[in-house]
């Protein structure tokens, strides 16, 4: 299965020079724990980079900063690690495994943010994978009764 088929379409975004403070609004606003930071060369949203609030509390408010001075890029993770739409959701998973990430934004053809995909969304898909195949054997049990009968 395509990662694009199990990925957050309505991603949340923000550039790098919003204001922390203002990106923690924007993310409690739309009840979200990241935004993807983008840049947009020749209209395409392309990301560059990505803000948790993981690192509003650590490289922020733990060390006692103002998140009103501050702007997104200057604590926004650069290394950005991104999927393909056309990426298999076990290679995804892999990658994202071994590089201990918990959000990877989906890119299209052209580099554009098309969506973002997380470990609860990697979760919630595996699990229903896992349903699936039981019910292979329930339906096994049921067909070798009414064959008995």
């Amino acid at each position: 299965m395509r990662i694009a088929d199990i990925c957050t379409l309505q991603t949340v975004h923000c550039k790098r020079d919003m204001t922390v403070q203002q990106a923690a609004l924007l993310m409690r606003t739309h009840h979200v724990g990241d935004l993807v930071v983008i840049e947009q060369p020749n209209g395409e949203q392309v990301p560059v980079g990505i803000l948790t609030d993981r690192d509003i509390v650590v490289s922020v408010i733990a060390l006692g900063l103002d998140p009103a001075s501050l702007l997104v890029g200057d604590v926004m993770t650069e290394e950005l690690m991104t999927a393909a739409e056309e990426e298999d959701v076990y290679e995804t998973i892999e990658r994202m495994r071994f590089k201990r990430i918990r959000r990877l934004p989906v890119v299209n053809s052209l580099g554009g943010l098309s969506g973002i995909v997380s470990a609860d969304d990697l979760l919630e898909f595996l699990a229903d994978e896992m349903g699936e195949l039981s019910r292979i054997s329930s339906g096994q049990l049921a067909r070798e009764r009414q064959a008995r009968q």
